[in-house]
């Protein structure tokens, strides 16, 4: 593969490992080859690496399939999922998984990403609809933490709500940032 071709959020294989890459940035010097530093995060430990990458190097792309997936349940470090579209239950362990595991709740859809017919990590979606198991009562004219207070969702996520939303409520959260967005 050239590397001149290299965009974020491609699948590689470098040196028969497959990373994402997070970011890249090409370079062309006067006389000498072209290269890429890339940021890379490999999908099996979620750890990201810098490197830099010449046409020389051993880098070819993965093909990288979406599959609807729902999220059954947890037993200890291992999370089970069931495919949509043939009802297999599969499962990823928390490493594969990630932070993502602030997230999931029992039944939420999401997409799974498989790799030589193996799940190697999942796809929240864009917006969560979650209950607010515990939060501190809003004080009117309480202006000194811009309005906010913490909340902590049915999953173990905390994120920070306006005044106004109480215990109980259920909010709509982005799940790549961890920020309120609005009520459900």
């Amino acid at each position: 593969m050239n590397i001149g071709g290299i965009r974020p959020g491609m699948a590689l294989l470098v040196d028969k490992e497959l990373f994402q890459v997070v970011s890249c940035e090409h370079s062309k010097l006067a006389r000498g080859s072209a290269f890429s530093r890339v940021k890379l995060r490999n999908y099996g430990s979620g750890k990201i690496f810098e490197r830099t990458l010449r046409d020389s190097d051993d880098v070819e792309t993965a093909q990288i399939d979406r599959r609807k997936i729902q999220y059954l349940y947890s037993d200890g470090n291992t999370y089970h999922f069931m495919e949509m579209n043939t009802f297999e239950e599969l499962a990823l362990d928390e490493d594969h998984i990630g932070d993502s595991r602030l997230w999931l709740k029992e039944n939420t859809e999401m997409t799974g990403l498989f790799y030589d017919s193996h799940m190697i990590t999942l796809e929240l979606p864009a917006a969560l609809d979650l209950k607010i198991e515990e939060t501190d009562p809003g004080v009117r004219g309480d202006t000194v933490r811009s309005g906010t207070k913490p909340a902590r969702l049915e999953t173990g996520a905390v994120i920070q709500v306006p005044l106004f939303i109480d215990r109980g409520e259920t909010v709509t959260v982005n799940p790549h940032t961890g920020e309120y967005q609005s009520r459900a």
